[in-house]
């Protein structure tokens, strides 16, 4: 791996960072042996691979790889501190430009031969398109309006693995882990990086989060606001002018289907690689309808509903429900939505 000269400046100021949270002077070599391999550019990013790359005495090859295997499993230090140290790096380097608009929750798979990686099973990934022998895992990135990075990530655990004492053991599962849904993943990312005084943003997410009514929740508690995907069969009450409910609960499909043809304008939301990107949508005020007594309709929030109508379809397409200001224009609206596109050049970028 080549650097400029101001490059290598700022990788060593980044390792220095780094060290002084690890302390002992054996973590932090071992600590820029593994980056610099992640970094490098061999294909095969295991601990072996990178110490034969990086160490020049064939014969040293073995100790170099018990050092990196002792720093990575057994040696004593917090990769939560180096995760925040290191994403507080990247989130200065960026805020020196522009600010932080939104945060991005997303998941991803990882596809894996065999059963031993940890939280591996057939589970469906997106990133592949189907049911598939992976990983899970759900990130948190944070974007300005040209740039974006990931500040922070969790791996799914399914229960075939959080209540296999067997699989625990091997995998030195810590016991304090216990099993957590995607949602609460997600919550927990959030939630650290509001601890952490992230800049604050507009939460984004697809709607398998923006469905689940505690998600809706847990970002509001946090002091955030959200624009976050809803599935057709979310119902919702309609808000009239004087912020009253009226009538009963509908789904969303059905609402857009009561709307006008003139109720859907196009917006333009990006210049794509090969065409701008747009569709029709339309927008008006609801009051979610779910099951909690211990919030009455009548005291509930309202939000913004979204309907997006692509050209050439029958039938409006996609939902999303938005905590944003009531004064926001329709094009504003859309295209903050559409920014959680973002998350897909992260994971671009982490694929190397």
């Amino acid at each position: 791996m080549e650097l400029d000269p101001s490059g290598q400046r700022r990788l060593t100021e980044f390792f220095d960072r780094i060290g002084a949270i690890l302390g002992d002077d054996r973590r932090r070599a071992s600590f820029a042996t593994y980056a610099l391999g992640l970094l490098g550019d061999g294909e095969r990013k295991s601990m072996e691979p990178i110490a034969s790359r990086t160490c020049p005495d064939p014969e040293g090859v073995d100790a170099a790889h018990q050092r990196l295997q002792h720093f990575l499993v057994d040696s004593n230090w917090s990769d939560r501190d180096v995760r925040r140290d290191a994403a507080g790096y990247v989130i200065d380097a960026l805020t020196a430009h522009e600010a932080i608009q939104t945060w991005i929750i997303d998941d991803t798979g990882f596809l894996k031969q065999g059963n031993h990686s940890v939280g591996v099973q057939r589970q469906y990934t997106g990133s592949a398109g189907k049911i598939a022998n992976c990983q899970l895992g759900v990130s948190l990135s944070l974007a300005t309006a040209t740039q974006q990075a990931p500040v922070d990530f969790e791996l799914y655990l399914p229960k075939s693995w959080t209540e296999d004492p067997s699989r625990r053991m091997e995998a030195r599962v810590p016991e304090e882990v216990v099993f957590k849904t995607k949602v609460e993943l997600a919550l927990d990312l959030v939630q650290r990086a509001v601890a952490n005084d992230l800049p604050r943003g507009i939460v984004l997410a697809d709607a398998f989060y923006g469905d689940e009514p505690s998600f809706r929740a847990g970002i509001r508690s946090l002091g955030l606001p959200y624009a976050v995907g809803v599935k057709s069969d979310i119902r919702v009450w309609r808000v009239d002018k004087k912020g009253c409910l009226h009538g009963e609960p509908l789904t969303v499909k059905r609402l857009a289907g009561d709307l006008r043809p003139k109720d859907f304008r196009r917006v333009t939301w990006r210049e794509g690689v090969k065409q701008s990107l747009h569709a029709r949508f339309a927008a008006c005020r609801v009051v979610p309808a779910y099951r909690s007594k211990a919030e009455p309709p009548e005291q509930r929030e309202a939000v913004w509903l979204i309907i997006e109508w692509p050209e050439g379809e029958a039938e409006p397409t996609d939902y999303y429900f938005a905590t944003l200001p009531k004064g926001w224009s329709k094009k504003r609206l859309v295209r903050v939505i559409k920014e959680r596109w973002k998350t897909e050049r992260v994971y671009a970028l982490a694929a190397g």
